[in-house]
């Protein structure tokens, strides 16, 4: 990273500080609406992501990179978890160092009962108070940050400029 010591312009820094302004806003408003309902949101992350896998098991490893942590810190979690009865571990029969999150019954029913709540608190604090254009913004910047396939230079084929 260079450290040229060039500084925001007032327009960036009034853009970065909205973007957190949004990243904290949206986040403590999910948060609290899966609290209502016993889960955090890593919770949320780690069941969904597992129910989507065969088998509803994952490896620690995979699942630390799907969700950005790394493995120690999705172990400590999981510990957490697996005392509330929502994952349990096996041995990773690919690697004997390893283990296999997987996910239980009362995990899946913890996650069918969450994610109606989920899904009306991201409408609720984010989706629902956008515009469609604002929605195509959003992609367009993912995109870019992230460098897809797709041109990240410009509108979308269907999007509005």
């Amino acid at each position: 990273m260079s450290t040229n010591g060039r500084w925001l312009t007032p327009d960036e820094e009034r853009a970065w500080r909205a973007f957190l302004r949004i990243m904290v806003s949206v986040r403590t408003g999910t948060a609290h609406d899966l609290a209502a309902v016993g889960l955090s949101e890593p919770d949320y992350e780690v069941l969904s992501t597992l129910s989507e896998q065969p088998d509803h098991a994952s490896t620690l490893g995979e699942q630390a990179d799907k969700m950005g942590w790394s493995r120690s810190r999705l172990s400590r979690h999981a510990t957490r978890m697996e005392s509330r009865g929502l994952v349990t571990r096996a041995e990773d029969p690919s690697d004997g160092r390893g283990c296999v999150l997987v996910l239980t019954a009362q995990g899946l029913a913890a996650l069918e009962d969450a994610a109606p709540v989920h899904v009306a608190s991201v409408r609720q604090h984010f989706i629902d108070r956008l515009t469609p254009h604002d929605l195509a913004a959003v992609e367009r910047i993912d995109r870019r940050l992230h460098g897809t396939a797709a041109d990240a230079s410009g509108p979308t084929e269907g999007s509005a400029p």
